[in-house]
């Protein structure tokens, strides 16, 4: 018999967690590699892969929020990924401007999930979307909200 946090684990939310640790393993690989390979941004790119791509997704996944449509789920998903290849392929090309693209996608979707988290949630869904855990996941959304646009400036402050 199926609990009922079970009824609203949908595929999307399976999938941002299996991306997101997917996104962290990588990140420790990046990590294991910066030095014997020489990379030059080998520290920043297995940072961001953790800190940025893989904890949080897998963070929205676990707490399986309640999406309006599973399509809102998928758009969500599709966006977060996509803002996130295109400010990693932006930063280690040195375009900027591919890192504004991606920060925008990004944005667009911290900005879905704030608003599925800040909603009342249906009863019996998984505490993280409820109670103090609802309150930091929102902060943990704000700051990287806030942390989008630093970033932003800061991509092009290296790009010259």
């Amino acid at each position: 018999m199926p609990r009922p946090a079970d009824e609203h684990r949908r595929p999307t939310a399976l999938w941002s967690m299996i991306l997101g640790g997917a996104l962290v393993i990588a990140g420790g690989l990046v990590a294991a590699v910066t030095s014997p390979l020489g990379l030059p941004k080998g520290s920043w790119l297995a940072a961001y892969l953790v800190l940025v791509g893989g904890v949080p997704q897998y963070i929205v996944g676990r707490a399986a929020v309640a999406w309006r449509s599973e399509r809102t789920g998928w758009s969500v998903l599709a966006l977060w990924n996509a803002g996130n290849a295109a400010v990693i392929a932006g930063s280690l090309l040195s375009q900027p401007y591919l890192v504004d693209a991606g920060g925008v996608l990004l944005l667009v979707a911290l900005g879905a999930l704030l608003g599925a988290v800040w909603r009342r949630q249906t009863p019996g869904i998984p505490a993280l979307t409820t109670g103090a855990w609802r309150w930091l996941v929102v902060a943990a959304l704000a700051i990287l909200i806030v942390s989008v646009p630093v970033g932003l400036v800061l991509a092009h402050l290296r790009a010259g």
